[in-house]
């Protein structure tokens, strides 16, 4: 059964979500980000994806309170991302109470310090995001685009180690306009043995649905959750 993962984006210690990745694009859902994760965990959701968005434009983590919170008051399973650049700042977050990081723009920019987080961590605790404009990575928060083709930035990584991988449609994010369903297809055929979380788009139970039927490992939601355009209790028929 793949894992439904409701997202927190926290600007300012707020549970926020953006659109396209564009900061001048965002909609404050609750000053409480403890109180969303309670209501997600109400619904017997046991996955997290808890990013810091203020730490992705720092380039080092903003809001570990947040997530030490979070961590301290549910037994959600949390992986978090936004900021982390370093060393410090990953024990930082598994002292807070991630069980897993997600790695951005840091995999892009600096392979080799990721690729030995993955040897001293492990795969299962250290994510890839692959994030993606068009067929490219996109870093920074999404406010750049680099060279590197998605598929060959991923294939790199699984030969290296890595397992996991966070693949969002930065496109496609905040739109409410369906997933990345066809290029998340043509992932899993090119790379099988990559475990694939899809992110973007996510509007309803029939996407969901599609996604589970692809058998990607997970699916990430935000916008549809606030909106309303899935309901909470929509989601337990995907849970074990």
């Amino acid at each position: 059964m793949m894992e439904i993962i409701p997202a927190i984006d926290i600007i300012g210690g707020q549970c926020v979500r953006l659109t396209e990745g564009d900061f001048a694009q965002q909609t404050t859902y609750n000053s409480n980000p403890l109180e969303v994760a309670k209501q997600f965990e109400a619904h017997g959701i046991k996955r997290l994806h808890l990013v810091d968005l203020d730490g992705a434009r720092a380039r080092k983590p903003v809001n570990l309170a947040v997530l030490e919170s979070i961590a301290a008051n549910t037994s959600l399973t949390i992986d978090f991302g936004g900021g982390l650049q370093s060393d410090e700042a990953l024990r930082q977050a598994f002292d807070a109470g991630a069980t897993q990081i997600t790695a951005g723009s840091i995999a892009v920019r600096e392979p080799e310090k990721v690729k030995q987080w993955l040897m001293q961590y492990g795969a299962d605790k250290i994510i890839i995001g692959a994030d993606f404009k068009g067929n490219n990575i996109a870093i920074s928060a999404w406010t750049e685009e680099s060279n590197h083709p998605l598929q060959d930035f991923m294939s790199d990584y699984l030969q290296t180690g890595a397992r996991l991988f966070i693949c969002t449609d930065v496109s496609k994010d905040g739109k409410l306009q369906g997933p990345a369903t066809d290029t998340y297809q043509q992932l899993k055929l090119a790379l099988p043995a990559a475990e694939l979380i899809a992110s973007g788009g996510v509007t309803t139970v029939d996407d969901l649905k599609a996604l589970d039927k692809m058998g990607v490992k997970g699916a990430i939601i935000g916008k549809a959750i606030y909106e309303g355009t899935i309901q909470l209790k929509d989601l337990e028929q995907f849970l074990c």
